[in-house]
């Protein structure tokens, strides 16, 4: 694993400093009943087209700049610098998953499964560099990501559990106040948490906080707990901006087409995977 040391010059010091001012600035601000856009029984509705603007799906600490896999692209090929979205800026990994994240950040560009194009998981789908759309309906409420063209329904009813493990888990959600909060278990284990290794288990239990700042403004929090991987539980923040644009809708990206030659050419070639 090659270490990575954050060394931000000045001018991304006062740039970072200005962008930590104006979010702590929007999470800090109270929620009116003017400013949030209401159904009809007084909950807030979240329906909408949303998206991070963070580079947490390169990796969910801080992170330096850094030079990608293929030195043909240049500078577009570059992973960008940014900040941690972690609580403390630490996950606290127990010993041997410390190091099978270690293994994971070394092979990351073959073995990250959403560069196969698999599901992204839960938190990771909210974060990736693609919208989301949240459809609240009169019972549950559905959310539609671009990426694979995915979705995941939220039960909004009795709890339900899990029947079998999947990538996206089983999500029940209620309403705490104008906070949803969406209770999510039954995973695989098979997701990662970034493009930099971070990974669970599929002792994985994530529970999510949906909160609106303004009308086009979500804090999301998700409280991450996995005993067989992690010492204790920990928490991701982050902020999620509504598309405003005219014309704003989910476009297809069906992925699955873009992964061949990486899954099977080796195969394809007649070339032996040892």
């Amino acid at each position: 694993m090659h270490t990575r040391v954050f060394r931000p010059g000045a001018g991304f010091a006062a740039g970072a400093a200005v962008l930590i001012i104006q979010t702590v600035s929007v999470f800090a601000q109270t929620p009116t009943p003017a400013r949030i856009p209401r159904e009809a029984d007084g909950k807030p509705n979240l329906t909408g087209l949303w998206q991070t603007i963070s580079t947490a799906d390169w990796d969910i600490l801080d992170h330096a700049s850094q030079a990608g896999p293929f030195y043909q692209l240049g500078a577009i090929g570059a992973e960008p610098p940014g900040q941690s979205i972690v609580e403390g800026n630490e996950i606290p990994y127990l010993p041997a998953a410390l190091e099978q994240k270690k293994k994971n950040y070394a092979n990351r560009y073959k073995e990250d499964p959403v560069i196969k194009c698999y599901m992204p998981g839960v938190p990771r789908s909210t974060y990736v560099p693609f919208p989301f759309q949240i459809v609240e309906g009169q019972k549950d409420i559905i959310i539609a990501y671009e990426f694979a063209s995915d979705n995941r329904l939220i039960n909004m009813g009795k709890p339900e559990e899990a029947v079998t493990d999947t990538w996206m888990g089983t999500s029940n959600g209620h309403w705490e106040g104008d906070t949803l909060v969406v209770d999510v278990t039954g995973f695989n284990g098979m997701a990662w948490l970034d493009r930099a290794g971070d990974f669970t288990s599929d002792s994985l239990h994530v529970v999510e906080r949906y909160t609106m700042v303004d009308a086009n403004t979500l804090k999301y929090e998700a409280t991450i707990t996995d005993p067989q991987t992690f010492s204790r539980p920990w928490k991701i923040t982050l902020p999620l901006y509504r598309h405003r644009e005219e014309g704003a809708r989910l476009l297809e990206f069906k992925c699955v087409e873009y992964t061949e030659q990486l899954i099977y050419g080796p195969i394809l070639s007649g070339e032996s995977k040892h």
